[in-house]
Order: C-alpha cells, then structure tokens, then sequence
C-alpha cells in the first residue's frame, strides 16, 4: 500500500491498477515509437544536462526515464514516479536492462509524496500532469522540490476537435458507445490542459513563473487500418468506454473503426493530425 489508494487521486489509481495497465505494457513498443517523435522535442525544450538531478512525472512504462538518464549521465539522477504497479515493473526491469543505476522508480501519487525540498534541478513529463484532483496542489508539491530556478516541462494535448487521431476514430464508434459525459472544464483528463489560460492560471498559483506554451503539431503514424483499429480499440477514451463491455460490443466497435481507418490509409499507413502543448516554466 502506498497511501495513493484512498488519496485525493484514488479514481486515477484504480484505473491505472485496472486490466488497462496490462494493456499500455503490452503496447509499449508500438506506443514508444509513436510518441518518441514528440518525447524528442519535448526533451529538447526541457534540455536536461549531465549531473542534473529530474523528476520524471507519470514515467509509465519508462520511455522517458530511460531517456532522461541517458542525459544526466552516471552524475545525474532520475526519479521515475506513477501510481500504476503493472507499467512500474515494466519501467524497472527497462532501466536495469539499460545498466541505468542513476534512475530510480517508485510508486507514488506525485500529488501527496514527500519530496526531498529543493533537490531538483528539473520536473518533465510526457502526458503524466492531465489527472490530478486538485493541480494546484500537485504542482506546488513538486515546486517544493525543484532547486530555486529549477524548470518544469511538460507535454500536454490540445484541444479533441485539435487531435484528429483521436477525434476520427471516436467520432466512427460514438453510436456504438454506452453515453459518458465528457469531463468538466475543471475536471481531470486526457484534455484538461488544453486550455492555455488555464494552465498558466494552474501553474502560477502553484507558485511557478515564466509560464511559456509552445505548439507541436506532429502528424501521428498509426499503422495499417487493422492496427490502428486494434490500438485504439485498447487504450485511449474508446478503451475506456469499452470498460466492461460484452464481447460482441468489442467486435462491432473494432470492425467500425477498422472501417473508419481505411479512409485515411495510404502509403505509410494511417496517419492523422495530433496537437499537443509544450508547456515550460521556472521556479
């Protein structure tokens, strides 16, 4: 136990303890290389130097971890942190194989850990700051724990109707679908940043400075439109929908979605618009 399961984020860490950890382990190498565009410009934006000391904001399966030690070198120290067991073990075993003993993993909720003050020269994340209950208290915890002019970045999504590779294929399976509101403005999820004012309104509060936002607008290669339909059958807001539906639904919303893909299927394979921020700010 390591107190996230009844914390202010304990909706979060029971899904990301659900069969869909499995399932984000199981795609790792496919979902690392399709994001590795964006971790790229991302860790160009937060330039992690030999000897620095990181923190690695929802690690997941480890792709960013390994990533930053390779930067900070033997000198440096990278601190993984997720609430999800089953993408943690994958992360660890990816950094022992790595030789990568400057990276440490651990299972926290980020919201509520005890960071040692003042002890980091960089906070980063690829998609790991979306879900907090209450932002402003998690980014000030992780405040507390960056040196004085220490920085945060981070990569965030956009706006839905922004990211075609995932509004297309939820707009072909939406009839499908059981009903699930869509989140609040204030809400955690995969879009509660996409609004620019809100983030700088969060990260100011939490004490940050020098709030910057800077768009990233990679085209997102899926595959073919079998393997498209097959990822986003399986995680993403689809796979959450799909949350305990029977087996004929499955097998009517990944026919829909192959369907969907073929449209956009051509010679390097579905491709599709995505739109993220790079956010970056100073303490």
């Amino acid at each position: 136990m390591t107190g996230a399961e009844t914390g202010p984020n304990a909706q979060q860490v029971e899904y990301w303890n659900s069969p869909i950890a499995q399932t984000w382990v199981k795609l790792q190498t496919r979902l690392d290389r399709l994001f590795q565009p964006l971790t790229e410009v991302a860790l160009q934006h937060a330039a992690p130097q030999s000897g620095e000391r990181a923190i690695d904001i929802g690690c997941g399966c480890g792709a960013t971890v390994l990533e930053l030690a390779r930067r900070v070198g033997t000198g440096g120290h990278v601190l993984g942190v997720d609430i999800s067991a089953p993408m943690l073990n994958l992360a660890r075993r990816r950094a022992t194989e790595a030789g990568y003993s400057q990276a440490t993993l651990i299972e926290a909720d980020l919201a509520t850990y005890g960071f040692p003050s003042q002890s980091f020269d960089l906070a980063f994340s690829r998609f790991g700051v979306m879900f907090f209950a209450d932002p402003v208290a998690a980014f000030a915890n992780l405040r507390a724990a960056l040196k004085p002019g220490g920085r945060l970045v981070f990569a965030c999504f956009r706006p839905l109707a922004e990211n075609r590779w995932v509004l297309e294929p939820l707009t072909a399976v939406q009839h499908l679908l059981p009903p699930s509101p869509a989140p609040g403005p204030e809400e955690p999820g995969q879009f509660a940043f996409a609004d620019p004012d809100r983030v700088r309104r969060i990260l100011t509060a939490a004490g940050f400075h020098n709030v910057t936002l800077t768009g990233h607008d990679p085209d997102m290669r899926l595959g073919d439109a079998k393997q498209a339909a097959d990822m986003s059958s399986q995680i993403g807001p689809i796979a959450r929908a799909l949350m305990g539906a029977p087996e004929s639904l499955r097998t009517a919303v990944l026919e829909a979605l192959a369907t969907a893909y073929r449209r956009f299927d051509g010679p390097d394979g579905v491709t599709l618009p995505g739109a993220n921020w790079i956010v970056a700010a100073k303490v």
